[in-house]
């Protein structure tokens, strides 16, 4: 492992390996942590493809390799999970100026900010789509297969990462996503902050208008309680739906009746979506 990486953590699971990372990013200014599991077929000199997964408000890392229930079936089919924080932290690093909870540290949405006093350090897309990437690639015995999942602003955020850049990911899938976030409050709150007030720059990380312009058709898998608190509001998957429908894009949402928003629901179905991901990734 490169000097640049410090492994705060391992654990065996399922006869692989979960680890625990920091190192200092340049896409974000700070030192940054992310969890990597390594399936068991690594220790045979197998390179196996990652599933980078992408969490919501408030998240780090901990909350997914903690709670999704993912690592059983990980190991089954041979797949690296990549699990990176959801927004830059430490001293230094700007967060919301009420201590609000759905902005600044914990809320990166995933978008490349513009506005000061953000622009120096949320640039959590850059970071997702090019640094970690590399980085995990140049550092563990992974392939250059990769895919994108995420929950809630993290589904937000594989979408966006899927859509802007066709052909670096095998498949994308999203529990419970902000799909619409130019038209949603959490969306309006970010975006305007992050990226200023003019609202055309806002869609160019906005899945719904991405969608629009796909040059890929890359399958969608989202999975969505019918008894989450946010579903109004805030996520409205049938938005994304209807593009899809009438450009011709190909996507599944499964409404599960009586799920909400929590981990509850994510380790319901997370099999569903890394069989999802390994078919694509065999492909």
């Amino acid at each position: 492992m490169s000097e640049s990486l410090t492994t705060l953590s391992e654990t065996r699971v399922f006869g692989g390996w979960l680890k625990r990372v920091r190192h200092q990013s340049a896409a974000v200014d700070c030192a940054m942590t992310f969890a990597v599991f390594l399936p068991p077929q690594v220790e045979s000199g197998a390179k196996v493809p990652v599933v980078y997964w992408l969490s919501g408000l408030t998240c780090t890392d901990e909350n997914f390799t903690q709670k999704a229930g993912a690592f059983r079936v990980a190991a089954e089919l041979g797949l690296a999970i990549v699990a990176p924080d959801t927004s830059p932290r430490g001293e230094g690093v700007p967060g919301d100026p009420d201590g609000a909870w759905d902005f600044g540290l914990g809320a990166g949405f995933y978008v490349d900010a513009t506005e000061r006093p953000w622009a120096g350090h949320y640039r959590m897309h850059d970071y997702v789509t090019r640094e970690l990437p590399a980085l995990v690639e140049a550092n563990f015995p992974v392939t250059g297969k990769r895919s994108i999942a995420g929950h809630s602003m993290g589904g937000h955020g594989a979408l966006v990462c899927a859509l802007k850049h066709p052909g670096f990911y095998k498949a994308v899938s999203a529990f419970a996503p902000i799909v619409n976030p130019a038209a949603v409050p959490w969306g309006e709150k970010a975006f305007g902050r992050y990226l200023g007030p003019d609202r055309e720059r806002w869609l160019e990380w906005d899945a719904c208008a991405l969608m629009r312009k796909a040059t890929e058709r890359l399958p969608i898998l989202i999975d969505q309680g019918d008894r989450d608190g946010f579903l109004e509001a805030q996520l409205k998957p049938q938005a994304l739906v209807s593009v899809a429908e009438e450009i011709g894009h190909p996507v599944t949402l499964r409404m599960q009746p009586g799920y909400d928003h929590s981990y509850f629901f994510i380790s319901s179905f997370i099999e569903d979506h890394l069989r999802h991901h390994a078919a694509a990734l065999a492909g």
